[in-house]
This record gives C-alpha cells, sequence and structure tokens, in this order.
C-alpha cells in the first residue's frame, strides 16, 4: 500500500485558494464597519466610540438601513423549513433528542413522525413503547425545521414520505454556511447517486434507491450490499465535496457533479490531494463562469 507524505512546508497557503469577488467585505473583531450613525446594529455586531464595530470574524451584510456581519464559520442556525440531516442521540418522553449541529439538540416529537403505514390517528402509550423500534439512538435521519423555539432549540418534523430513517450511505460534514439555499435539497444524480443537502452542513450521499416503500412510513433501510461500482461513485463524490468545501466554495448539485466530471481523470484517492483538489475546483469555477451560474 502507498502511503504519501508531506512536510507542512509543502502544503498550499489557504490565502492563496481564496478567488472571493469582494476580499474587503471580510471583517474581524473589533474592525470598524462604519461611523454612519444612519444604520442599525445587526447581529455581529456593537457599537463604539459612534462607530459601528465587528464582533466576530465574517462578511458584512446590508439588507436597507440594517448592518450584519455573517461568522465565516459558526454552529448551524437554524429557520423554519431548513432541510436538516441529523443522529438520534436520545430518547425522551414522547420525543426523541437528535445532534443538528446546532448549539443545542433539536427535538423530534412522537406527534411530528408517520406512523408505519401511513396511519393518521392520535398517538398511544404503544407507540410511545415502540418509539425504539422506530428510531434507536445512533440512527440518521432527514428531517424538516417545523419550529425554532425561544431559547433556540429546534423542533423537527418527517411527517413528508422523503423524510426519514438515511440507510446505507456516506455522510459528509462542512460548514453550514457553505451549502447553499435553494428550492430543493434532494438530488438523484444522473450518475448513479442520491445526494441530500443539509442545511445543516451534513451531506448525506448515498445510491440512487429503485423503488420506494411507503408501507414502511421511512423506518425500513435497505442494508443489502451496494455494488463496488456504487461504492466508487459515492467516494469519489465524497472527496469532491471535501475538496469543493476545502477551496470555500458554495455547495448545490450542479456544482458537484462538475467537480465530479472533473475528477474522472484522477484516482478516487488522489482527489484529496491539495494540488488535485485545487485544479478539480479552478475547473468547476471556470466551468459554472462559462455558463454564468
Amino acid at each position: 500500500m502507498s502511503v504519501d507524505i508531506r512536510l507542512a512546508s509543502s502544503r498550499p497557503v489557504g490565502a492563496d485558494l481564496y478567488h472571493g469577488e469582494n476580499p474587503g467585505n471580510i471583517v474581524t473583531p473589533g474592525d470598524v464597519i462604519t461611523a454612519d450613525t444612519g444604520f442599525m446594529r445587526g447581529h455581529g455586531t456593537y457599537m463604539e466610540d459612534d462607530c459601528l464595530h465587528a464582533s466576530v470574524a465574517g462578511t458584512v451584510e446590508r439588507v436597507n438601513k440594517l448592518i450584519s456581519v455573517r461568522p465565516l464559520k459558526t454552529r448551524y442556525n437554524g429557520e423554519i423549513g431548513d432541510v436538516v440531516i441529523g443522529r438520534i442521540r436520545e430518547l425522551a418522553q414522547k420525543r426523541w433528542k437528535v445532534e443538528t449541529h446546532s448549539r443545542m439538540d433539536s427535538v423530534l416529537m412522537l406527534s411530528s413522525v408517520n406512523l408505519p403505514g401511513g396511519e393518521l390517528r392520535r398517538r398511544s402509550e404503544e407507540d410511545e413503547k415502540m418509539m425504539r423500534h422506530y428510531l434507536k439512538e445512533g440512527d440518521l435521519i432527514s428531517a424538516e425545521v417545523q419550529n425554532v423555539m425561544s431559547d433556540g432549540c429546534l423542533s423537527l418534523h418527517t411527517r413528508s414520505l422523503k423524510y426519514g430513517k438515511l440507510g446505507q450511505g456516506c455522510l459528509v460534514c462542512v460548514s453550514p454556511s457553505l451549502v447553499l439555499r435553494r428550492k430543493t435539497h434532494f438530488h438523484n444524480l444522473p450518475i448513479g447517486a442520491s445526494i441530500i443537502l443539509g442545511n445543516n452542513g451534513y451531506i448525506w450521499i448515498s445510491p440512487t434507491a429503485q423503488d420506494k416503500s411507503e408501507e414502511s412510513g421511512g423506518y425500513e433501510t435497505n442494508l443489502q450490499p451496494v455494488p463496488k461500482s456504487d461504492r466508487e461513485v459515492i467516494a469519489r463524490l465524497r472527496n469532491c465535496v471535501l475538496a469543493l468545501a476545502e477551496c470555500k466554495m458554495l455547495l448545490f448539485d450542479t456544482c458537484i457533479l462538475y467537480a465530479y466530471e472533473a475528477s474522472l481523470k484522477y484516482a478516487v484517492k488522489d482527489v484529496l490531494k491539495p494540488e488535485v483538489g485545487v485544479e478539480v475546483v479552478d475547473l468547476v469555477r471556470q466551468r459554472l463562469e462559462l455558463e454564468g451560474s
């Protein structure tokens, strides 16, 4: 087995990889954003000496008279309607506690999930006893943010058949700020794989399901062996996502597919090499600029 060992001095410098259009829009804690008193103070800012200062490192965002700073690296701040991927951490009374990369554990109520067979009725004591049969500790799920509570805790639901328990696949964790908000976050790519781009920075890559059983209510998973060709596609997609995240590219279905196509001339493991990753990402940028995306 070949091993690739590199010295720290030979690694690419992060600043050299930045291709932002307006690097002057990035501020660090303590930087003066504006001395104009006509602006309102938003998140990530504070007033001092009649000047508006940044309290976090990030990009300045202006909405009319409101100025805020969006952190470059932060925990997930959920919004209603967001698609998230989480892991069951604990079972409590009529609820599951889910880890979703936010400041607090999210809550999935028993009344917010589909019952097996799609039954519509009140949850009984028998349903509460069967909670661990539906979802147990360690299970991965896809869900939607139903409500954001006053303390910042997220309330989730899986009432749609597209949500539920996740089976065989690969979980990739990136910064939530890199996932582009779009109308849909579920994508069946034409290369034989499906991808779920969670707004919380968790990305799920799995083989495309041939048929979906609506009878199980999203609790049964296919545990049949995955063919080697599908595993290679998933591994290549995972490495492409990590390469894009390393170069701070916004993640959406088109750029991930372009990165996959640009990486086909390399071996799967070589995509993780810094110089190969930079070359793949540059090809993706050029293609997106040509198409005006």
